[in-house]
């Protein structure tokens, strides 16, 4: 008998594991496959637009993740470095090898988890809650909480032009079969979603003197708020080049033959992230595409073709790469695919992602309509945090849309219609210039801390943080430097001399002028400054409080009006057909989702504004 069983050793799964074994849960992690905790499956990498924040934050909770990425990565970049911080998003190419690696080990070195190589592919419930699982091998294990982070694998169908197999993530894993039928027979409603991978090339048959150079950053920005940043690593080049029309040509040659075009895929993909042959299709106009060729680890050959997601016949994409600038005599280590699989409408989870049919049964990860290795993870990271809260009798931790991109996920995920893959992106967040990625710690410290997932050293830390930056923030309110001292940064700024006092809160408001240049223009503000502190990361919050003051000031007041609708709560036994005034359509969206609170229920696709009024006088709102 076990605290918690998670079915499934992917990225959501090795999350769910350790955050439940961190808490003091015993805790039982089950996968057909032991050798492949964390495959990177798709691209060997980490993080990205929106993607990266979340891995922050995953971090910022106590999960595993950002430190896994830090210990295997071999190149990191920080995007969008021309726009503002709230688009600023860290990414790092890993060895995808050393990543499965270090998650097995930190797994295995957790003495509160059991592994188990077996699949899942039955829930033992009583009475409307869940109380184990039933095995391939026939046996039943009982658990009091049950975490399903199944990825692709229900009823994988991998389809490589008119050639199909059956496979849960490549050709070489087998499927699950029997665990959506039982689910389904339970109630549930699934779908059927289609995602993608691109080819294999052996790297030694690339031309590099025909393709771009793509380095890392000079200075790395690691993803872990406990990792030095100053860690030194062997780091490896990206490279880039593009398709052209004669390559659109060749793969048009197989359109006839794509499972795509001719009906055999049933699943619906990600729209975000489309194959290249779909993307022939929905921009005719565009004569080429971006192509990025990208190492799999620092002791192979293999790279990752990105970009030219396929599911086209081998014939058509081995040519298709033969006519891409600097890939004219590349060999092909093993074809694009696409996969299709089972998944359960969202709606059908709480907050908690504990399922509303069945009691202590956690969805999390793909099983949910997501795709992407990071939201995998904050979702395994939130489903194990909540199942060890449960257990423990303590409340479940709910993060909004203004605390993190987690938040937003989450949220979407109940509240709107999954019908393709669910991609976090930075436009999904009303509030994203309050979810940076640099302030993911001093956000979500206390949650992190209330799960006992932080430990009292982090908590204070994190705490002596905030208090030096109001601190500091206090100080440059109160300081004012002289015309003397910073006339010559002014002028060297390209602005106009000034002959007055300036405060320095005034000045750090002006593009250019920051809180590391500005105390070398006064000894007695340096001398100040460092009595609070000489971090660079406080620094950098300062600089963007007064900076970005406004439109920070504008984000916290949306987002308190959010709060106070998302503070009314909804019973959960409240019945929706008695209400009269509400739209047919309201009704029926409404009755189906079953949302907690009236926020959530102005979110839903189909509840009208009219809708949320009748709803809330019905309340006594």
């Amino acid at each position: 008998m076990y605290d918690i069983l998670v079915a499934g050793a992917g990225h959501a799964g090795c999350e769910a594991a350790l955050a439940a074994a961190r808490t003091g849960c015993s805790c039982l992690l089950i996968s057909s496959d032991l050798t492949a905790i964390a495959r990177m499956s798709c691209n060997p990498a980490i993080g990205g637009v929106a993607k990266g924040q979340i891995t922050r934050e995953i971090d910022a909770l106590g999960g595993e993740m950002a430190k896994a990425i830090d210990a295997t990565g071999i190149q990191f970049r920080m995007l969008n470095r021309s726009k503002g911080p709230a688009m600023h998003s860290p990414r790092a190419q890993a060895d995808k090898a050393m990543y499965s690696h270090y998650m097995r080990r930190v797994i295995e070195e957790e003495k509160n988890i059991d592994l188990l190589q077996d699949t899942v592919t039955g829930i033992e419930c009583s009475s409307g809650v869940c109380k184990g699982v039933r095995l391939t091998s026939g046996r039943t294990i009982n658990a009091s909480a049950v975490i399903l982070t199944c990825g692709t694998f229900l009823n994988g169908l991998i389809h490589i032009g008119m050639n199909h197999y059956h496979g849960g993530r490549t050709i070489a894993e087998p499927p699950v079969y029997g665990l959506t039928e039982n689910l389904i027979s339970m109630g549930f409603s699934a779908g059927r979603l289609k995602t993608g991978t691109p080819p294999r090339i052996d790297a030694r048959s690339v031309d590099y003197s025909l393709v771009d150079e793509q380095r890392g950053d000079e200075e790395p920005v690691v993803f872990s708020f406990k990792t030095e940043p100053t860690l030194k690593r062997k780091e490896i080049s990206c490279f880039v080049t593009k398709t052209s029309l004669e390559t659109h040509e060749i793969l048009k040659k197989g359109f006839d033959r794509s499972p795509l075009f001719t009906g055999k895929v049933q699943g619906i993909g990600p729209r975000y992230c489309p194959s290249i042959e779909d993307k022939i299709c929905r921009f005719p106009d565009k004569e080429s595409h971006h192509i990025f060729l990208e190492p799999e680890g620092i002791d192979t050959n293999e790279m990752y073709v990105n970009g030219f997601s396929t599911s086209l016949p081998e014939d058509i994409q081995i040519e298709g790469l033969r006519s891409i600038r600097g890939l004219e005599k590349v060999k092909m280590i093993r074809p694009g695919y696409a996969i299709e699989y089972d998944y359960f409408f969202p709606y059908q989870i709480n907050r908690s992602l504990e399922t509303k049919l069945v009691a202590n049964l956690y969805f999390a990860g793909q099983i949910n309509g997501t795709s992407g290795y990071e939201e995998a993870a904050a979702q395994g990271l939130v489903a194990g945090i909540n199942a060890s809260l449960k257990l423990r009798q303590k409340p479940q931790m709910h993060l909004k849309r203004s605390d993190a991109y987690i938040g937003v996920l989450v949220d979407d995920l109940i509240t709107k219609e999954t019908n393709e893959p669910y991609r976090m992106f930075t436009s999904s967040a009303e509030h994203r210039l309050l979810l940076r990625h640099d302030n993911a710690d001093i956000r979500l410290y206390d949650f992190g801390y209330a799960s006992g997932l932080l430990d009292e050293a982090t908590f204070a830390s994190c705490s002596q943080k905030i208090i030096a930056i109001e601190a500091l923030k206090q100080l440059c309110l109160e300081t004012r430097l002289s015309a003397a001292e910073i006339s010559p940064l002014l002028t060297q700024l390209g602005y106009t001399e000034v002959t007055t006092l300036q405060n320095a809160s005034t000045l750090l408001k002006r593009t250019g002028i920051y809180l590391h240049i500005l105390i070398e223009q006064s000894v007695s503000f340096k001398k100040a400054v460092l009595t609070i502190t000489d971090d660079p990361s406080i620094f950098e919050q300062v600089d963007i409080d007064f900076k970005y003051q406004g439109y920070l000031k504008r984000d916290l007041l949306m987002a308190d009006k959010i709060l106070r609708l998302d503070s009314h709560q909804i019973p959960g036994s409240f019945k929706y057909d008695s209400v009269s005034g509400l739209s047919n359509e309201g009704r029926e969206k409404l009755m189906k989702h079953r949302p907690d609170t009236i926020g959530q229920a102005s979110r839903i696709l189909g509840v009208s504004p009219s809708d949320i009024s009748v709803l809330m006088i019905r309340l006594g709102r």
